[in-house]
């Protein structure tokens, strides 16, 4: 276990100058006891109070010394096993914290100041900051930081994920807003930067060396384990996080970006430059921006490009959500071509749509355009099933809706209906009464069905039954039996007998009043 210098000057101090006893100092400083003695034993000081008793261990301990010096990382159990082989008899866990006591601790390392030239170097890297609810979407908070290594000038974008397409239109940001480009750009170990990495051999992703070519400037991973290298982008995110994130409100990204652009602009601008307190960032970086590589004319393409599947319906899915396309473009592979305010649909070199990009989750962005066609689609691919229906069952019906329609009456109607006695009558019948209903030159459903119930009444046969008739039709093919017509003589004589009666007894009531 490691602990902070500050820790142990405190337990040496408890120890010699108050005379505080090592269960004592383990128990108010929240250790273990082993460690307070680990650290009384590596500070080479003779212990006051009283004498260490004789251990089975101080046998072996020139063996053990010895052993940790040629070997510094041998576990204590492999050194455990060794002492064992030669006689020791004590138990593992003591044994354990023995050998911690003796382990040589290693050299602290010593680092020279890094000092750059201005327009030089800059460094990159991510900073994690929560997530933010957008609809039903949970998405992750991720800051973009790019620092100068000169003047420390900050650039400071936030983005909802931290993948290849963010982190090259971070850069383009601080490009931007920097004027230019430094001449080395420093990545930590970012799977957006680095790929893989063998000792010394690196492959870089190759967007980012595209990218790289594109604004000339070289792109320099730090070596691992090494984050001085990149200790002022890390200062800065810390920074970041203090100064300018802590408890701060804001409505949406576009806010929140809004906000940080000009705290980088404002405060985190008239901070004294560490480099020489003398001056503000503001200055420092007023003195380097004329040494950064100037930006070639044309930005780098940014935009996500990703080949999509299209279903059985209109839409393309996403980034969790679902965008409309033509309906005329179902069953294909189309391209999503996107960047952070719109969506666009490509298929080749043609835009097919173009919506605004929704960070939600599970939504449904539509043009109205979109589903308008496909309905007016759908209720013209029912009006053509059903023509080829009639004109393969019927092949008078072509000539009938040919005529119907120079007479301007309505296609679909006309279609259904016919349809309808195609399916009650037969195709043999129907072609007859249609047939009928040209030769007298009136193409209109109700004079193939006289014609169809002509016939039927010539054959004297029962009506047809159909599997599922409308009640319109159900109606028309009620036989109604005639009844008698002394019936309705003698109905009327009732009434007329009943009117008198009702007459006498008016008139019987008018005199009762009178």
């Amino acid at each position: 276990m490691t602990i902070a210098q500050e820790l142990e000057a405190q337990i040496l101090r408890y120890y010699h100058a108050e005379k505080w006893r090592v269960g004592t100092i383990a128990h108010q400083l929240g250790l273990h006891h082993g460690t307070v003695q680990r650290v009384l034993a590596q500070a080479g000081l003779p212990r006051a109070g009283q004498p260490q008793r004789p251990s089975q261990i101080d046998t072996y301990l020139p063996f053990l010394r010895e052993t940790l010096v040629k070997f510094p990382s041998l576990t204590a159990s492999r050194l455990y096993q060794m002492a064992r082989e030669r006689g020791y008899a004590g138990g593992p866990d003591h044994f354990r914290h023995l050998v911690a006591l003796h382990r040589p601790r290693p050299a602290a390392e010593a680092y020279l100041r890094l000092r750059t030239l201005p327009g030089e170097q800059a460094q990159v890297d991510w900073g994690h900051f929560g997530h933010l609810q957008v609809g039903c979407a949970r998405r992750p908070l991720m800051a973009f930081v790019m620092v100068l290594s000169y003047s420390r000038q900050i650039f400071l974008r936030f983005f909802l994920d931290a993948r290849m397409e963010n982190f090259l239109r971070g850069h383009v940001g601080a490009f931007q807003a920097f004027g230019g480009v430094a001449r080395v750009l420093l990545y930590d170990n970012l799977k957006s930067a680095v790929l893989e990495r063998q000792g010394q051999a690196i492959r870089f992703h190759p967007a980012l060396l595209a990218f790289a070519g594109h604004y000339r400037y070289e792109p320099r991973p730090v070596a691992v384990a090494r984050g001085n290298e990149k200790g002022r982008v890390e200062r800065a995110i810390r920074y970041v996080r203090d100064s300018f994130f802590a408890a701060r409100g804001f409505d949406g990204l576009a806010d929140l970006n809004a906000q940080a652009e000009a705290w980088c602009l404002g405060q985190a601008a008239d901070r004294p430059c560490p480099e020489d307190r003398a001056v503000k960032v503001r200055e420092a970086f007023a003195q380097e921006r004329p040494r950064l590589l100037a930006l070639p004319d044309n930005p780098f393409d940014t935009g996500e490009r990703v080949a999509v599947s299209v279903g059985k319906t209109p839409y393309v899915r996403f980034d969790l959500n679902d965008y409309s396309i033509p309906h005329t473009h179902v069953r294909r592979t189309l391209t999503v071509v996107a960047d952070p305010a719109r969506v666009r649909v490509l298929d080749g070199a043609q835009v097919l749509a173009e919506h605004p990009r929704s960070y939600g989750k599970g939504e449904q962005v539509e043009i109205a355009a979109h589903i308008e066609a496909l309905a007016g689609h759908k209720r013209q691919a029912r009006q053509h099933r059903a023509t080829d229906r009639l004109a393969h069952a019927a092949p008078s019906s072509r000539e009938l809706l040919a005529q119907a329609a120079s007479r301007g009456h309505h296609m679909g109607s006309i279609t259904r209906e016919l349809s309808q006695l195609l399916d009650r009558y037969g195709a043999e019948e129907t072609e007859a009464a249609i047939q009928e209903a040209v030769g007298h030159g009136v193409p209109h459903p109700n004079a193939v069905r006289l014609a169809l119930e002509r016939r039927r009444d010539a054959r004297q046969l029962p009506p047809p039954v159909a599997a599922a008739l409308s009640p319109q039709a159900r109606q028309a093919d009620v036989t109604v039996q005639h009844h008698r017509l002394d019936t309705y003589d003698q109905l009327a004589a009732g009434q007329q007998a009943d009117g008198q009666l009702a007459d006498g007894q008016l008139a019987e009531a008018g005199h009762g009043h009178v």
